[in-house]
């Protein structure tokens, strides 16, 4: 798939948000000929955050926009993916060079590696650290934005790029907010103890304790342990559950806990992701459970297929209606397969280890079938 915008001159974009998303439609604007801000609600650039995973969709993506070199030089190619049960016996393993083939490597890597990577990509964009939007106003085709600095600009296009929480959301979207799954994850980083390039995950009932290497030193740890919120004793809750490694990643965070981050995992579901000449993508339009490691891939996505649909489209507004017409479908596949998924891994234990023994690569292949197609 290749982006080619030709007829973008004398349109002026917002994009609100300087993350996976934003960043990666500013690449695939890049040469359209508009002119292009980007407002960033965080004072600068972060090395803090901890890992992520990408899948075969996400990182052909980064081809398209010619940023999966600079990533594939400091991330982890992924060969396999291993899942057991809290006893640490196996279920099934799923060999994913094989399932992504012609589509793209699954990586994983540091977050702030990967926004760093991003940054360079767009090169001199201008970005403006430490603002944000506090009010929008559409004016027939256009939108007063007002900023928090007390300035007021207008453009052509507003989207909302700033992820789950987004300020663009609730300005421009009747406030609606995100809604909690009843999954309140913790994720830090903890020293590479194994060679093996494997994803790895541990089912309890309701739980997962999940390791990616994304470094030749580090890795990356993901626990979540249902509905309770943050609470002292959860170090002591994931060792009585889980087996081997989950003693080694948690005394990472007895030497050092600057790399813990917690919270609820949400979605969000809209009946539409435009008000006019305000978009949202990625999270901020349609985010899920992170079980299907789907976030930065749909928001890629969205990048390049906005791209496309400005290039083939009269107008903006055709634009953004061509955009989720193409869209929905995939992100709605996205989101009833993560449903899926949080429901297998609440069942009985029996049960779940059971039918996972017997038909979990199956269910895993099919719940990524349709994104080996391109978006």
């Amino acid at each position: 798939m290749e982006v080619r915008v030709v007829r973008g001159t004398g349109v002026r974009i917002l994009i609100v948000g300087g993350g996976v998303a934003g960043l990666a439609t500013v690449a695939a604007l890049r040469g359209w000929g508009a002119t292009v801000d980007v407002v960033e609600r965080a004072p600068g650039p972060t090395d803090s955050g901890t890992g992520i995973y990408l899948t075969g969709n996400a990182t052909r993506m980064l081809d398209v926009l010619g940023l999966r070199e600079p990533i594939a030089d400091v991330a982890v190619e992924i060969t396999r993916q291993r899942s057991a049960n809290q006893q640490g016996r196996r279920l099934f393993d799923i060999d994913v060079v094989a399932l992504w083939q012609g589509v793209g490597p699954c990586v994983s890597l540091p977050r702030a590696q990967l926004h760093r990577a991003l940054l360079t990509g767009v090169g001199d964009a201008p970005i403006r650290w430490g603002r944000q939007p506090v009010a929008l106003a559409q004016e027939g085709d256009r939108v007063a934005v007002e900023f928090d600095d007390d300035s007021t600009q207008r453009y052509d296009l507003v989207i909302g790029a700033d992820g789950v929480n987004s300020t663009v959301r609730r300005l421009a979207f009747d406030g609606q907010a995100a809604r909690d799954l009843g999954q309140y994850a913790y994720r830090w980083i903890a020293p590479r103890i194994d060679d093996e390039p494997v994803w790895s995950v541990q089912l309890g009932r309701g739980r997962q304790f999940l390791t990616i290497p994304i470094s030749a030193e580090q890795t990356y740890c993901y626990y979540n342990d249902g509905p309770v919120v943050d609470r002292p004793g959860w170090r002591d809750e994931l060792a009585a559950t889980f087996t081997d490694p989950v003693g080694a990643m948690l005394k990472a965070l007895d030497y050092d806990d600057s790399t813990l981050h917690a919270g609820p995992n949400q979605e969000v579901v809209l009946d539409s992701w435009s008000r006019g000449p305000v978009l949202l993508i990625g999270d901020a339009a349609h985010a899920t459970s992170p079980n299907m490691a789907q976030g930065a891939a749909m928001a890629l996505e969205d990048a390049v297929v906005l791209a496309s649909s400005l290039v083939t489209a009269d107008s903006v507004a055709d634009a953004l209606r061509g955009f989720e017409a193409r869209r929905r479908p995939r992100t709605d596949w996205v989101l009833s397969q993560t449903h899926r998924r949080d429901k297998a891994t609440g069942a009985p234990p029996v049960l779940r280890d059971l039918v996972m023994r017997h038909l979990g690569e199956q269910m895993f292949r099919s719940n990524y079938g349709p994104l080996f197609a391109q978006p």
